[in-house]
C-alpha cells in the first residue's frame, strides 16, 4: 500500500498546479476565463482538494470519487481543444458574451494553448488514479 502512494499523490500533484496555474491566469494576469474554462475549473479545483485528502490520508475512497470529475474534466478539455484547433464547425461553439472559447490569446511554450494543458492535466490525473486504483485492489 505505502508504493502505490506515490500515484494518488502524483495526481494531487498535478491536480494542485493545474488550479494554481488557472487562479494565476485569472486573478494575477486578469484574464477572464471562458465559458468552457470555467467548466473545467468547476471539474479541476474540487479534484485539488479531493486528491489532497485522499494522498494524505491514504484513503482509496477519495480516488474512486474524483475518477468521473476527472474524465468529465478530460470530456471538456478534449471539446475545448477541438474548438480551439479548428476540428469543429464554429456553430457548436457554446459561449455567449465574454471571452471566446475558440480563440485563445495565450500561448505557452511557442504555441501550447491553455486547453491543451488542461486536456492533458485531466488526462494526466485520470491516468494516475487508474494506476492508484489498479495497485490497491481491496
Amino acid at each position: 500500500m505505502r508504493r502505490s502512494w506515490i500515484w494518488l499523490m502524483s495526481a494531487w500533484l498535478v491536480a494542485l498546479t493545474a488550479t494554481l496555474g488557472a487562479l494565476f491566469i485569472g486573478e494575477i494576469m486578469g484574464m477572464a476565463p471562458c465559458l468552457l474554462c470555467w467548466y473545467q475549473r468547476i471539474f479541476m479545483f474540487p479534484l485539488a482538494l479531493i486528491l489532497g485528502v485522499a494522498a494524505f490520508s491514504e484513503d482509496r475512497r477519495g480516488a474512486v470519487y474524483a475518477m468521473p470529475m476527472a474524465l468529465g474534466g478530460a470530456a471538456f478539455a478534449g471539446y475545448h481543444t477541438a474548438l480551439v484547433a479548428e476540428w469543429v464547425p464554429k456553430w457548436w461553439i457554446p459561449c455567449g458574451p465574454g471571452p471566446s472559447c475558440s480563440e485563445q490569446r495565450l500561448e505557452i511554450l511557442n504555441g501550447i494553448q491553455i486547453p491543451w494543458l488542461s486536456l492533458l492535466a485531466f488526462v494526466a490525473i485520470a491516468f494516475l488514479l487508474f494506476a492508484y486504483l489498479r495497485k490497491t485492489r481491496p
